[in-house]
């Protein structure tokens, strides 16, 4: 995602001139189809569509490979001096190479739907790609159904027809040899709620990621611009519902105020909202006293709660302090939402008897924690 962001921003400063995609695979390949580079007409280029072995020679050739028009190449990257595809490299795979010039409609509109997919705006694109007597041809495809961009030479028919491959249920596209379709997702929001030092790395990661993050809080001396700079937004929150006001169930959510009341009152208020990913820092006995009360006031059962929360938040991945924390928040988050999470620390409603009963009478009474104070 953060790959997107500088192909996006090195377009909008103009001189593009070349745009490469990968489209097909076949064995092993460093990036996946829909890796993209960008490059431009002083020879900078963001993105990449390799581990690093194709990028000089497509870079070094792009420009003349496109002064005819839009074309497929096929790269091999095996042991092989003797390949008719260039060049072996020792990676296993071969990849097919979409090199398409940046100054035609098809490519303004790839771009643009690149730029609104960062804000949000979900899409797929549909590319007939080129082939002996065809040009390449290329739909926008808006989430709704409707094309916002075909190319002139593309027939209705021939947009019906994808148009209903595309929609029909469980269909990815990958059946068709002749049209690369993609689903371009925005990017993960995450949400960290509450905006102490120990967020920072927390923030600055997910940044890194090219996730859309936003902090909020409701100490003003805490959730600053400033404070976070990698951040889209940092908010001063008076209420739990103004602070978790838009959060969608794509979402993700780190809850770490660090004031039990705060967390109590935020989770109570978010457990309904059904985020993608929920984490909770604190403690074992924390968390599960947050859970055990959080439960009666929303008249769950603490299993249901334990199913929707991770706590303690993050992988083990050992380490400590706020960068390595940040580190297992952050693999969790992208484990969780990518569909690849095989284990976690998350509480079981045995987890959570047991700590309370280990816990005794011990309360989380402390309205404030040395954070609050200016």
């Amino acid at each position: 995602m953060m790959e997107r962001r500088q192909i996006v921003r090195l377009w909008q400063r103009g001189g593009a001139e070349v745009l490469v995609t990968l489209v097909r695979t076949a064995g092993s390949s460093y990036r996946l189809p829909g890796a993209r580079l960008l490059l431009d007409s002083q020879g900078e280029y963001a993105g990449t569509i390799s581990g690093g072995c194709l990028e000089t020679e497509v870079v070094r050739k792009a420009a003349w490979m496109v002064h005819g028009g839009a074309i497929v190449e096929r790269y091999s990257t095996m042991f092989d001096d003797t390949a008719d595809v260039p060049f072996g490299l020792g990676c296993g795979g071969v990849v097919d190479l979409l090199l398409e010039p940046a100054d035609t409609p098809e490519c303004r509109a790839l771009m643009t739907a690149l730029n609104e997919t960062l804000s949000g705006i979900e899409t797929t694109v549909l590319t007939w790609l080129p082939s002996q007597g065809r040009p390449l041809g290329r739909a926008v495809l808006s989430a709704s159904g409707d094309f916002t961009f075909a190319s002139i030479g593309l027939t209705e028919t021939e947009l019906t027809e994808a148009r209903a491959r595309v929609l029909r249920p469980g269909a990815d596209g990958s059946e068709s040899e002749e049209i690369f379709v993609e689903r371009i997702t925005a990017p993960l929001r995450l949400f960290v709620l509450g905006a102490g030092d120990d967020a920072k790395p927390l923030v600055s990661m997910a940044a890194l990621l090219g996730w859309s993050v936003a902090v909020m809080d409701g100490r003003s001396h805490l959730a600053r611009a400033e404070r976070f700079p990698d951040a889209e937004r940092a908010v001063v929150v008076s209420s739990p519902a103004a602070a978790l006001a838009g959060i969608r169930p794509e979402d993700a959510v780190v809850l770490m105020t660090h004031s039990y009341e705060q967390d109590r009152e935020l989770l109570a208020t978010l457990l309904p909202l059904r985020p993608r990913y929920l984490g909770v820092l604190g403690a074992r006995y924390r968390s599960s006293l947050l859970v055990t009360e959080v439960a009666a006031r929303l008249g769950r059962t603490v299993e249901s709660c334990c199913e929707q929360i991770y706590a303690p938040v993050g992988l083990d991945l050992g380490g400590d302090g706020p960068e390595a924390i940040a580190l297992a928040v952050i693999a969790e988050v992208q484990a969780c939402c990518m569909g690849k999470l095989v284990t976690s620390r998350r509480l079981s409603p045995e987890d959570v008897a047991r700590h309370i009963a280990e816990g005794g009478s011990e309360r989380y009474l402390q309205a404030q924690c040395a954070l609050d104070v200016a």
